[in-house]
């Protein structure tokens, strides 16, 4: 029988009267000190690993309440809450979440500045934030430099300000979280254009001499109906050609859950002609980046052979339109599937996310729906 590891912790100081422990989060791995004044029970975050510092401070913490007070706590700064999370916390996200919270963290310290208190952050600031933001333009890599911004792209920096004031809070270095409520800023008319099958046949006749790479992108979008981040960190080792099926893994796919779907014979055809050309096994990626194969494809190369494909197929180009258009042309193609079931296939969490902003009206359903109406007669 195997016992769980108990987790370090150090108390000193009467019970009752002035007891302290110092102990390690069990979340953040970060130390911490908890006490009692004045009959609440409080946590002081040491903001450190060093656990005979935490000793020590436990001890002279311990002092202080016997001599009748505490010393008051310190209020965190926004640095160091973004450098706490951004070293215990990113690292577990995927590559491209790692790089946004890096960026968004240096977005708020340069509108906020570093010596700001998180606690002290208001409505004001969080519009004065979403009004600062709009005036710096995009600066995102591989877009062109001071482009308006959509309010999508900043909603995604309040979203990373939200999460590490939730986690400190969690943690026992916030008492609350000061943002929590205020609105997010929404798009009027977001854009949602999907892809007809004439446009992705169009797509796919120039694919190749695009990149061999991107024809094979583009027909598993097509056929799996997942997420273009989620394709493009396929591994051979996810892909079960005698079985028919793709193994979608929770760490790089949206869903957050490990599932498997089944490749269509177009998919299981694009896949075995790539292993011809290119033979590989195992954990070898299935799009590599083509100067860097030990690194998935970059999400900004597949998007520029996009826009390359557009071109060699003599289509305008229509803001929003990519290899997102092509899974809301597999969410409206699958309408008459029961929503269980096409969330399945492509991975959607909630059905209510699918009908709202991913299935379209289109003739073909709506005549066929006509076609096989029924009259109802009284007595019937």
């Amino acid at each position: 029988m195997t016992h769980a590891k108990k987790r370090w912790s150090y108390s000193t100081g009467e019970r009752g009267r002035n007891r302290v422990r110092a102990f390690v989060h069990p979340k953040t791995g970060g130390l911490f000190l908890e006490f009692a004044d004045g009959g609440t029970r409080k946590r002081m975050a040491l903001g450190h690993r060093d656990r005979g510092a935490a000793k020590a401070k436990a001890e002279e913490l311990a002092a202080a309440l016997r001599r009748g007070g505490a010393p008051p706590l310190t209020a965190p700064t926004l640095v160091t809450l973004f450098d706490n999370y951004l070293r215990e916390v990113t690292p577990q996200k995927g590559q491209s979440k790692q790089a946004h919270d890096h960026r968004a963290a240096r977005l708020f310290l340069e509108c906020f500045g570093s010596s700001r208190k998180a606690a002290s952050l208001n409505r004001r600031d969080w519009d004065a934030f979403i009004r600062w933001r709009r005036s710096q333009g995009d600066r995102r890599r591989g877009r062109k430099s001071g482009a308006p911004l959509r309010n999508r792209v900043i909603e995604y920096d309040l979203r990373f300000l939200h999460a590490v004031l939730n986690w400190a809070v969690a943690s026992g270095v916030l008492d609350r979280n000061p943002v929590q409520g205020l609105p997010w800023p929404r798009e009027a008319a977001p854009r949602r254009p999907a892809l007809r099958h004439d446009e992705y046949e169009a797509l796919r006749a120039v694919a190749h001499a695009v990149h061999p790479l991107f024809a094979l992108a583009l027909v598993l979008a097509h056929e799996t109906g997942h997420r273009i981040g989620a394709i493009r960190v396929l591994r051979w080792s996810d892909i079960h050609v005698r079985r028919g099926v793709v193994r979608w893994r929770a760490a790089t796919d949206k869903m957050g859950v490990e599932h498997e779907t089944l490749l269509t014979p177009e998919a299981l055809a694009a896949l075995e002609r790539r292993r011809a050309e290119q033979p590989a096994i195992g954990d070898t990626w299935v799009l590599p980046a083509p100067n860097l194969p030990s690194e998935p494809c970059s999400r900004y190369q597949l998007q520029r052979w996009w826009r390359r494909a557009e071109r060699l197929a003599g289509l305008a180009h229509e803001p929003g339109r990519s290899f997102h258009a092509l899974r809301r042309k597999f969410a409206t193609e699958l309408k008459h599937v029961p929503l269980k079931d096409l969330c399945a296939l492509g991975g959607w969490k909630s059905p209510q996310t699918v009908l709202t902003c991913y299935q379209t009206a289109d003739d073909v359903t709506m005549r066929e729906a006509l076609a096989t109406r029924r009259q109802l007669r009284a007595g019937t």
